[in-house]
Formats: structure tokens, sequence, C-alpha cells
């Protein structure tokens, strides 16, 4: 059901880019951006989800909401910049989280046509096709990308881009962590660093990021849901490295007890 929602969030999404008045710019804050097509896709969203799971709690960018025991976290666009200005990156990402826990994760880019899929313990997909984080194994060999927030002093963001540089990796920022999360999963990237990062963006892509046999951050340790908090994903020959240069922990891995139990797919 998350990714037929998802999908049909997608037409609307990209019925949007390819309006001119559904790109019209609003700013929410500084480097903040709002169009009309965000709060039309998370009324649908929350919508559907309402009338699938009425028993469900929705917390989305645009209208908050309430956060229960199940709860759906809903980025409608991220990315909104890029696609206010007519660049195919930007994403739909939905992640399901029961008692704590993100059980499903769904990002989707209707421009290109990439749904990425994630259910707990069940592995990580794009399209239907299993994927995996990058082998990578050197840091000069290494292209990291990292997110930048006006919640986080210059000096510190820079400092983090200096001690990646100095150990050899390639940074760069294309302006959707959600995204970017689903590239580390797939091994486009070999890592993603946001030194504050919302967690309707990261909650979805983490999950991709482990079940694809990466290393994330324990999002919910050192974050929370309503509030945000430190996000790191990176492929495991790397992680340890990226880890120190962002001072961000990684989470200690044990797939082995992780459990399938929702149904909500």
């Amino acid at each position: 059901m998350c990714r037929a929602v998802i999908r049909s969030a997608g037409e609307l999404v990209l019925k949007g880019f390819h309006g001119e008045a559904e790109r019209s710019v609003s700013m929410k804050g500084p480097q903040d951006f709002l169009t009309v097509t965000d709060a039309a896709s998370e009324a649908h969203i929350r919508t559907m989800i309402g009338y699938h799971f009425p028993q469900d709690t929705f917390f989305g960018e645009e209208g908050g909401g309430d956060i229960g025991a199940k709860v759906w976290v809903v980025d409608p666009v991220d990315g909104t910049a890029n696609f206010a200005r007519g660049i195919p990156h930007f994403c739909i990402s939905i992640a399901y989280v029961e008692n704590g826990r993100t059980e499903i994760g769904a990002i989707y880019n209707p421009a290109l046509d990439e749904l990425y899929f994630a259910r707990r313990g069940e592995g990580a997909t794009l399209n239907g096709k299993p994927i995996l984080a990058a082998g990578t194994q050197r840091f000069d060999a290494a292209s990291i990308e990292m997110g930048w927030s006006t919640r986080v002093a210059n000096e510190t963001y820079l400092g983090v881009v200096k001690n990646l540089l100095d150990m050899g990796t390639n940074v760069r920022r294309a302006g959707s962590g959600a995204l970017a999360l689903a590239y580390v999963a797939d091994g486009r990237s070999d890592g993603y660093i946001e030194l504050h990062m919302n967690s309707w963006d990261c909650l979805a892509g983490l999950l991709l990021v482990s079940e694809a046999g990466g290393n994330v951050c324990p999002f919910f340790e050192i974050g929370s849901l309503r509030d945000g908090g430190a996000v790191l994903a990176a492929a495991p020959g790397v992680a340890a490295g990226v880890s120190k240069a962002s001072a961000i922990p990684l989470a200690i891995l044990d797939r082995a007890s992780e459990r399938k139990t929702s149904s909500v797919a």
C-alpha cells in the first residue's frame, strides 16, 4: 500500500513540476522554499493514509500532526529548491514508524520514475531490484554528500567539510537529503552527512541504507521524531572515517535481531 500511495503522490508532484504555476515559490525561512505542490502532495498522502490506516497517526513537513505508537512520517517534496527551478532532482519520502522504530521506508523521484523501497529485515530495492551500498574502501576514491542547515553554525559545517577534504574524499551537495540517502543505499554515493536533519527527510533513507548493508547513525538516540537531529549514513568501508570526520556516531549493528513486524507495505 505504501508504494501505491507514494506513486499516486508522484503523479501529482510530476504534474506540478511541469506546470509553471505549481512551481511558484514562497519562503518559509532562509533557503527554505514552499510551493503549492508541497501542500497538495502532503494533503493527498494524508488523505490516503487516513483512509487505509485510520488508527495510525500522521506527521508531515507542511502540516505537522500527531506522533503516536504507529506514525507515518512524510516529506511531500524534498528538494523543493530544485523542483522550483526545473531541476529533476527531488523526491517524496514516506516512513512508517512503529514503537520508535522505522519499519518501512519509501523514496520516489517521479521525474526519473525511481522508487526506492525498504521493509525492515527484507533488504532494499530500486524499482523492485535489490540494491547494495558501495564497496568503496579508500577515502581518496570516495564521494560524500553533505547537506547544509541553517540550524548549525557555518563554522561547524565548514570544519566537517575540511575534515573530509583532508581525508581525500570528494564532497558534493545536490539539494535533496532524502535522495542523497537513497543514493548511499544503491552505491551512487559513499556517504551522506547532515549536522541537523528533520525526521521526515531522513527516516526512510536511513532504513534504506541499513537494509542495503550500509552503516547509519542511531537517529532515535541522538535525535527525535519531532525535533530532528544529526544524520550519517555511509558505505561500510568508509563509515568509521566519515563518523570521525563529522563527530556523528554510528549505530551498533545487530541485523540478526531484526524482525519482520509490519504488514502495511
